[in-house]
């Protein structure tokens, strides 16, 4: 990558681009709203059960103007979706300016662990144990998605629960190679613990992407 092209990066400008597509959210508060993904490469957080394992590595994804991307995600949706890899990796500053400009709603998947970046109407995060999230989305999150590989998980939760701030709507969504395992102790610690809610990844039965 050339040195204009790194400081343009940099300021957010251009982003690494994997994927942008149109399709129906599947997960969290907004499940079943038709939104616009625009997925960004670069990710060190390393969830081992990552399924989106391709967009860790930054430099296999273009960088692209954020001018692009915004002409293409106004086309399809008032719901933009920015997702990854880890978001957070860049400033979402420029980015989310324009899409707001256009008078778009911007939402926001990360694990928190770098600072916070951008303009958002929605922000979920979905803290990992390798990489804590930062204290300012823990105040700013308007929905915590934990997800449940194993038992520790729901003690990983709780504690992710208490820093939050009040509002925050809790979530609990099994990791999908475990969901047959992990859905029936979920709805069990869901009814014993009504503050939770259960997240499936809904478009994965839809077969959707």
């Amino acid at each position: 990558m050339n040195k204009e092209i790194q400081e343009l990066v940099d300021k957010g400008e251009m982003l690494p681009l994997m994927e942008e597509f149109y399709t129906i959210q599947g997960e969290g508060f907004h499940k079943g709203t038709a939104a616009y993904f625009i997925r960004v490469g670069g990710c060190d957080v390393g969830c081992h059960w990552c399924d989106v394992k391709e967009s860790w590595n930054a430099d296999l994804h273009p960088p692209t103007d954020i001018a692009k991307i915004v002409e293409n995600a106004k086309k399809y949706s008032d719901t933009i979706v920015i997702t990854g890899g880890e978001p957070l990796t860049w400033d979402m500053t420029a980015l989310t300016t324009q899409l707001k400009t256009e008078g778009l709603q911007v939402h926001i998947e990360t694990s928190g662990a770098y600072k916070l970046t951008g303009v958002w109407d929605w922000i979920c995060l979905s803290p990992k144990k390798m990489k804590l999230p930062t204290k300012e989305v823990y105040e700013n999150a308007h929905e915590l998605k934990v997800i449940v590989y194993n038992k520790d998980d729901f003690r990983f939760a709780e504690e992710q629960a208490a820093k939050v701030n009040k509002d925050c709507i809790l979530y609990l969504q099994p990791e999908w190679s475990k969901r047959d395992k992990v859905v029936p102790e979920i709805v069990d610690y869901v009814m014993a613990n009504p503050k939770w809610k259960v997240s499936l990844q809904t478009h994965k039965y839809l077969n959707i992407p």
